[in-house]
C-alpha cells in the first residue's frame, strides 16, 4: 500500500517540474523583450547624461577635438555669473508662475465643465486643443500677436485711438507674457487631470455631505478639495517640471531678449553652447538644471506618496 501511495506523489512531482520548466523558459523569453527598451534608454538617455556630467569638468568648446580638465571651475563660475543668476530666477518664475496659474484656471474650468452635455464636451475639447499644437507654432502665433509694428494687439489699440505698446521691450513684461502663453497652451492638461479627479468622487459622498448641511463653497472646500489632493499634486508635478525646463516659447518669442533678461536656464545653455562655444560651461549649467528638477521632482513625488497614504 505504501508503494501505491508514493508512486502517484512522485508522478505528480515529475509533472510539476515539467510544467515549471516551460514557464521558466517563457519567463526568460519575456524578459528578453525588455532588452531593446533598456538599450534605447542607455544609449539615448544614460550615456548622454554621463557624458554631459563629464564635460562639465572640462573647458571644451564644443568643436575642438581636445579638451582640458578644469575641475570645479565651471561650477564656481555659476555663483558669480549674473546672466546665469538672472536665467535661474526666470526659470523659477516660469516654473512656479505657470504652475500656480494652471492650477487655478484648470481647477476652475474642470468644476465649470464637469458633467455631461454636448456644449461642455465641445468646450473641453476646445480648451485642450492647444496642448496638441507644437509649442513652436503656438509661439509664432503669439509673436505676430505681440509685435510692435504689425502686431494684432497694437493694430486693435491704434484702431480705437490708443498708442502702440512695446509688449516685448522690457524683461519683466516679456517674462510675464511667456508665463501667460505657456499657461494658456497647457492649462488643458490640468483641466483633464482635475476632471478625472472630480469624476472619481462618488456621488454618495456629496449627497452625504449635503445631508449634513455642507453645500456650495463649503462643500467644495471641506469635501471636494481634500479628495482632489492626489490630482492636485499630480498636476503640480507635471506643470512645474514643464515650466522649469521651458525652452520653445522663449526661443521663438524673444530668443532670451531684450538682452539676457528673459532667458531661462535651458535657452541660456543653448546660447552658451552654440553661440559662445562654451560647451563645458553649458554642461555645468545643464547639470545644475538637472539637479534642480530632480530635487523638485523627488520632493513632490514623496509628498504625493505621503498624501496617498493619508487618504
Amino acid at each position: 500500500m505504501s508503494q501505491q501511495t508514493t508512486l502517484p506523489r512522485a508522478a505528480k512531482g515529475v509533472e510539476s517540474q515539467t510544467e515549471r520548466r516551460p514557464r521558466r523558459r517563457r519567463g526568460g523569453l519575456m524578459n528578453l523583450m525588455y532588452v531593446p527598451a533598456i538599450a534605447m534608454v542607455a544609449i539615448f538617455m544614460l550615456y548622454p547624461l554621463v557624458q554631459g556630467i563629464g564635460l562639465a569638468f572640462t573647458n571644451w568648446d564644443g568643436y575642438s577635438p581636445t579638451k582640458a580638465f578644469v575641475g570645479l571651475d565651471n561650477f564656481a563660475r555659476l555663483f558669480t555669473d549674473t546672466t546665469f543668476q538672472t536665467a535661474l530666477v526666470n526659470t523659477l518664475i516660469y516654473g512656479i508662475g505657470c504652475t500656480v496659474l494652471q492650477q487655478v484656471l484648470g481647477l476652475g474650468l474642470a468644476v465649470a465643465l464637469d458633467g455631461a452635455g454636448r456644449s461642455k464636451a465641445f468646450a473641453r475639447a476646445l480648451i485642450y486643443l492647444p496642448v496638441l499644437v507644437s509649442p513652436v507654432v503656438m509661439s509664432m502665433m503669439y509673436y505676430f500677436l505681440f509685435q510692435y509694428d504689425r502686431g494684432a494687439l497694437n493694430d486693435i489699440l491704434v484702431s480705437i485711438g490708443f498708442d502702440r505698446i512695446a509688449w516685448l521691450s522690457t524683461g519683466p513684461g516679456t517674462v510675464s507674457i511667456v508665463v501667460l502663453i505657456n499657461t494658456l497652451q497647457f492649462v488643458g492638461i490640468s483641466m483633464v487631470i482635475y476632471l478625472a479627479g472630480l469624476q472619481s468622487i462618488g456621488q454618495e459622498i456629496n449627497e452625504a455631505a449635503e445631508v449634513d448641511g455642507a453645500r456650495g463653497l463649503r462643500l467644495f472646500r471641506s469635501i471636494t478639495l481634500p479628495l482632489l489632493r492626489p490630482a492636485i499634486i499630480s498636476s503640480v508635478i507635471i506643470n512645474l517640471i514643464g515650466g522649469l525646463k521651458l525652452y520653445d516659447v522663449i526661443q521663438v518669442l524673444t530668443a532670451g531678449g531684450p538682452g539676457y533678461s528673459s532667458h531661462s536656464v535651458s535657452t541660456l545653455i543653448a546660447r552658451s553652447y552654440f553661440g559662445q562655444q562654451a560647451a563645458g560651461y553649458a554642461s555645468a549649467m545643464g547639470v545644475a538644471l538637472f539637479v534642480l528638477i530632480a530635487v523638485v521632482s523627488i520632493f513632490l513625488v514623496a509628498r504625493m506618496d505621503r498624501t496617498g497614504k493619508d487618504l
